[in-house]
């Protein structure tokens, strides 16, 4: 668990950063630090949903559905103004699922490498911090999937660059990644990919820092700007100055999808299934993605334990 002084000042440096004080706008998007959420999207209890509980099944706290997240990072969750509460788009998944389920939500801010212990040993109900389906992971964890894994091409909004949609669009390129990622391995591959067709190389750029990535796609030094979708869409959206050209899936050639995580075989991921189909067929679901700028990546349903990103 992040000490209480680290977690605080995580929450100042980043409302400093959005340029945020309890509840602000960010270049329309609005940001609540407010503990309580009291605009948050709710959701009506789903007796279908309900039914598909196992009848002997204890949660961590009863009536309540305790959920891990990994706070840091927007759109997914961040500590909220009392520096312990989680919020954001993730939470607000969260919320959705444990109105369906008719349970209270509590939600536990964790390190990353913390969740899966917490779910194998029954600490936590179940983890929903961007956790992507895979094979390894399916032998531990049964899965509930609700957001498409994206990758995403992002340009100035004074680019010429209208679109990115295949190995051949980024022929003679200067893109940017982040080093030892899957989309360096990608681009890397597409680049080779081009070279043996007798195309110009992709020059591929790194930076440490985000700031100076940044100023050099405003600048010009670079064209794009190759990452995960959801954190590029909600910089877009907050800082108004850059556009997105283009998305594929981040286990490319493979499809990737982000899952509500459980222990394997306790009985929860259909209910939990079902309860995000519901929300998916009554608009609820659409209403929380658009609040974090994360429709793109929108799922037309929730399915139980489909095919993972391969063992390597």
């Amino acid at each position: 668990m992040t000490p209480p002084f680290s977690r605080a000042l995580s929450a100042l440096v980043l409302a400093a950063s959005l340029g945020l004080a309890s509840n602000a706008t960010a270049a329309g998007i609005e940001v609540d630090l407010d503990p309580a959420q009291p605009n948050r999207i709710r959701a009506q209890k789903v007796p279908e949903a309900i039914a598909l509980l196992p009848k002997d099944h204890q949660f961590v706290t009863s009536g309540t559905f305790t959920v891990a997240t990994n706070p840091g990072n927007l759109p997914f969750s961040i500590y909220a103004s009392d520096t312990k509460t989680p919020v954001g788009g993730e939470p607000d998944l969260a919320q959705l699922v444990a109105d369906s389920l008719g349970l209270k939500l509590e939600v536990v801010g964790v390190a990353w490498p913390d969740w899966p212990l917490g779910v194998t040993s029954g600490k936590y109900d179940a983890a929903i911090t961007n956790i992507t389906v895979t094979e390894a992971r399916k032998e531990k964890f049964d899965f509930s999937t609700y957001r498409a894994d994206l990758l995403g091409f992002y340009v100035p909004n004074t680019s010429k660059i209208e679109k990115i949609a295949k190995p051949e669009d980024v022929a003679g390129l200067k893109v940017a990644v982040s080093s030892g990622t899957n989309q360096e391995e990608i681009l890397i591959r597409w680049s080779k990919a081009n070279e043996d067709k007798g195309l110009k190389p992709t020059e591929i750029v790194y930076f440490d820092d985000e700031a100076v990535q940044t100023l050099a796609l405003q600048s010009g030094r670079i064209d794009a700007y190759l990452g995960p979708n959801s954190t590029s869409a909600f910089k877009a959206a907050r800082d108004g100055k850059t556009k997105l050209i283009g998305t594929f899936s981040g286990g490319w050639p493979e499809t990737a999808e982000i899952a509500v995580t459980t222990k394997k075989g306790a009985g929860l991921a259909d209910a939990i299934t079902a309860a995000i189909n519901a929300q998916i067929a009554n608009g609820n679901y659409a209403k929380v993605l658009a609040k974090w700028n994360l429709s793109a990546e929108a799922v037309k349903e929730s399915r139980t334990n489909p095919a993972g990103l391969p063992k390597s």
